[in-house]
């Protein structure tokens, strides 16, 4: 649990009889997603399954999507970009810090180059991009009061 009292939703946490009645589905239905790829629990020392919050979101959506026609190739599919987009956003967030953390730190120096990697760089008051692919963000020094 966390300071606030919520659980982590990514705390491996359910045994598979307990995560199959969350989800709503029978435990042989969660074995054969897991061998299939679709839903990856976490393994104890023991080798037993230990499913988190948001593997029980994801059977559920495997079960909605499958309802809905969808094969299980194409669930797979959808799962792993809807992982992907989390996994962007969370970077995106870690880069917001980090660029909010340069602006902090460093308040002279308030031009900053994104490469076409993503790579953000900070530039001297003055200097230009290196490569002309360089997209350049510019904030003006606010006046010292």
């Amino acid at each position: 649990m966390s300071d606030t009292g919520s659980m982590d939703e990514n705390a491996p946490v359910f045994g598979i009889s307990v995560a199959a009645e969350l989800a709503g589905m029978h435990p042989q239905t969660l074995r054969q997603y897991d061998r299939l790829g679709l839903v990856s629990p976490t393994r104890t020392a023991g080798k037993s399954r230990r499913y988190s919050m948001r593997d029980i979101l994801q059977l559920r959506e495997v079960a909605r999507l499958g309802a809905e026609g969808v094969s299980l190739e194409g669930i797979a599919r959808i799962l792993q970009l809807e992982n992907e987009v989390v996994a962007l956003r969370h970077r995106v967030r870690e880069l917001e810090g980090a660029l909010a953390d340069e602006l902090l730190n460093r308040p002279g120096r308030r031009v900053f180059a994104a490469r076409g990697d993503g790579n953000v760089i900070s530039l001297r008051a003055g200097t230009r991009a290196q490569r002309p692919t360089d997209i350049v963000v510019w904030r003006p020094l606010l006046p010292e009061e």
